[in-house]
């Protein structure tokens, strides 16, 4: 390995005239290197000092920046400094360079390229990881919590309504997989879970979902009992043939969504399933509710200005959305009034008419949120909703 003998430096100064006709200095510094005692060869370069550039002409100061000292100005009074970059070429020997070398470039590139991927796989470690469909399907069929709580499933399975479902898981007639069970929120699967209620095997498979949109006539109560009269007595056509249809399937435990009075005809939603009644039904859904009134006698300006201030209902002051005087039709002798409302409250209608001293001699429902009853559907009959059907009445 050669060794380096001797390093010589000869430090030399130059003089340069200036524009101001003032003598300055630039200073040079020789190098001289010497591989080898025995070798002749040396490699001798020059280090020069570049001259300051000139600088470009400022504003006047105030006074107070005047005596704030500019470092600029400092450093440019010495003179700017040349460092040169020395380097080991290709051909082994050494040389000057006014860059630096670019293998110090890319270290530089790297490194910081290096934090960001550190930084990005940090981020990523903490995102859940994607498992494939046969880890979440076997995750889902032995580990999670599909189950549904026990009165949800008897009345789902048209056992009985959910009230009374609870009252036969109290008095002991329901056993899950051999044992009594006396809590209405143990969760079970009928898929897998053996439930027996009176004696009699639930079968494992659930009914479907199904909405129906039925035009209640007169003298039919919302009721989902054995009563002749119940609005669900309506539907025994419908569910006459289930079996054939749905073998294996239990029949569907039908029930209104909301009531109508018994004197009252129009549109009512009939449903197996319980969330969606209960999320249509709930004062947050804030559904709007349309009726056509018949009224007995003359009706006047005075008598809808009553109406439109609302009567208090069960301690409540309701207020209806709209009330509008339609026209006469030629084939009624009667008046009729639009009246919409959002409480829902118990013969809301009936009872803000009757705060105007006027009576009502039919009602009927037309309209529920974005659904209108068809004008083709008859009374006592019903259809099954389709989707954008349910999006309306929302």
């Amino acid at each position: 390995m050669a060794a380096l003998s001797s390093l010589a430096f000869h430090y030399l100064a130059k003089p340069l005239l200036t524009h101001s006709s003032s003598f300055r200095t630039l200073h040079r510094l020789t190098c001289s290197f010497s591989t080898s005692s025995s070798s002749p060869s040396s490699l001798e370069f020059n280090i020069s000092f570049a001259t300051p550039k000139p600088k470009p002409k400022l504003e006047p100061k105030s006074a107070e920046e005047e005596l704030i000292p500019d470092e600029d100005d400092a450093s440019g009074e010495a003179g700017q400094l040349f460092i040169p970059w020395i380097v080991r070429g290709e051909d082994g020997n050494l040389k000057l360079q006014a860059h630096p070398p670019a293998s110090l470039l890319q270290a530089v590139v790297n490194s910081e390229t290096g934090t960001k991927k550190m930084k990005q796989k940090a981020e990523k470690s903490t995102v859940e990881p994607k498992h494939s469909k046969a880890a979440r399907r076997f995750y889902n069929e032995n580990f999670r919590d599909s189950g549904m709580r026990l009165s949800k499933v008897l009345a789902a399975a048209g056992v009985a309504s959910r009230r009374n479902s609870e009252e036969l898981i109290f008095e002991g007639k329901v056993t899950v997989n051999g044992s009594v069970c006396n809590t209405p929120q143990t969760k079970v699967d009928p898929a897998k879970d053996v439930i027996y209620v009176n004696g009699n095997r639930l079968p494992k498979k659930q009914p479907p979902k199904m909405y129906f949109a039925l035009n209640k006539p007169k003298g039919y109560i919302c009721s989902s009992g054995e009563e002749s009269k119940s609005v669900i007595s309506l539907f025994d056509d419908y569910l006459k043939n289930w079996s054939k249809r749905n073998p294996g399937v239990p029949r569907p435990r039908l029930f209104t969504v909301g009531r109508l009075d018994v004197a009252t005809t129009g549109l009512i939603i009939v449903t197996n399933d319980g969330d969606f009644a209960q999320r249509l039904s709930h004062p947050s859904s804030n559904l709007s509710k349309e009726y056509i009134a018949t009224i007995d006698g003359a009706i006047h300006k005075r008598h809808l200005t009553t109406i439109s201030e609302g009567t208090t209902i069960e301690g409540l002051h309701c207020v209806p959305d709209v009330v509008e005087l339609l026209p006469r039709q030629p084939d009624a002798p009667r008046a009729r009034l639009r009246i919409v409302v959002h409480d829902g409250r118990k013969h809301e209608v009936r009872e803000l008419v009757k705060s105007a001293g006027l009576e009502v001699h039919s009602l009927k429902r037309v309209r529920i949120g974005g659904f209108k009853l068809p004008s083709d559907l008859g009374i006592g009959k019903h259809i099954e909703l389709k989707p954008t059907d349910l999006k309306a009445l929302r």
